[in-house]
């Protein structure tokens, strides 16, 4: 699914195994997790129901600043925002914004790719290999340039 640089993505696992393994690579990658919000706990606490939600916000400055040394508004978009959340079937989809939007969004000029098609990343979850291919490529062509290793790991 895509709308507006919004990319969803199905995983293999639970929602909190999916979250587990999602902060772990964040973690090992050398990313700096800024928060972990659990709307259910929110909901809850106005007496409220909601299926499994949780946003995950992490980034490194190394990222992000490049960005907005291009264009300055930009820096309303990092960190970088995962949600994990159950649909009414009982799956389990990952949703972030599509790194390749922000130039779009920010009339940004090329000066940004490298660490726009850094960011894609995200898009290389285990239970989706086709997409592990696809972007598998990009990853190791800014390993270098960012100073990550990225890899496949939820």
């Amino acid at each position: 699914m895509a709308a507006d640089g919004l990319v969803t993505l199905g995983s293999g696992y639970a929602p909190k195994e999916t979250m587990k393994r999602l902060e772990t690579e964040v973690n090992a990658k050398g990313l700096t997790v800024f928060a972990r919000i659990d709307h259910v706990a929110g909901a809850a606490e106005v007496e409220l129901s909601l299926r499994p939600t949780e946003l995950l916000i992490f980034g490194h400055a190394k990222s992000g600043t490049p960005l907005m040394h291009s264009v300055q508004t930009i820096g309303i978009d990092p960190p970088l925002k995962i949600l994990i959340w159950q649909d009414e079937a009982g799956n389990t989809w990952l949703s972030y914004n599509d790194p390749s939007w922000l130039p779009k969004r920010h009339w940004a000029n090329h000066n940004i790719e490298a660490t726009v098609t850094a960011l894609r990343f995200m898009r290389s979850p285990k239970p989706l290999p086709e997409l592990n291919r696809s972007f598998r490529n990009a990853a190791s062509r800014c390993n270098a340039r960012m100073g990550h290793r990225f890899n496949e790991a939820f």
